[in-house]
């Protein structure tokens, strides 16, 4: 499917899926690769420049994600790096740490034994470095402590109004921004 130029969704295709096996899905993972979808989008970069960023999501969710990323590189929102999970080994610390923002990936919630919502395709993760997840004591990334203080002026934070989490929760998704107790303030998914 393509919803403009620079901007697709298909089945996983054999080379992508090569990347992903062993990393973000691993032998035995139990979501079938139909279920998936590797999207192509374009997005403005840090530097102002255009760049063509992957990211693999659930196939309820691909239409939609086209959509938002669509309207981000509109808009001239900026994301710094997008690229699949497996570029860092399905290390999400080390792909959070860089900045990446991803999709799929089948891990569990950090400290739990439940399952993320990215295990299933059903979430993204936008510039996470500069907008961590956050509970108690602990922040992900550790890199990202400088940004927990949400009151500083950064243009690369999420925050209540901006475009990004505008185009996300009129779509449908949940911004972590919004949840009470911790926040995940990168991280947009849907739920059953």
């Amino acid at each position: 499917m393509q919803l403009s130029e620079g901007f697709t969704s298909e089945p996983i295709p054999y080379e992508v899926y090569r990347r992903m096996l062993g990393r973000s899905y691993p032998e035995g993972c139990p979501v079938e690769l139909t279920e998936l979808r590797y999207l192509r989008v374009r997005h403005i970069g840090f530097d102002g420049q255009e760049h063509e960023g992957e990211l693999v999501v659930n196939e309820r969710i691909a239409e939609d994600v086209l959509e938002i990323m669509a309207g981000l590189f509109e808009a001239r929102y900026p994301i710094e790096k997008m690229r699949l999970i497996d570029d860092y080994d399905a290390v999400d610390e080390d792909s959070m740490t860089d900045n990446n923002s991803s999709g799929f990936c089948y891990r569990v919630v950090s400290g739990t034994n439940t399952l993320s919502n990215h295990a299933r395709g059903l979430a993204v993760d936008i510039n996470p470095l500069y907008n961590p997840y956050v509970r108690e004591n602990r922040v992900e990334p550790a890199a990202a402590q400088p940004y927990v203080d949400r009151e500083q002026d950064n243009p690369y934070f999420l925050r209540d109004g901006d475009i990004c989490v505008m185009l996300f929760t009129q779509h449908g998704f949940t911004w972590g921004g919004h949840w009470k107790g911790y926040k995940d303030y990168q991280h947009f998914d849907i739920r059953d």
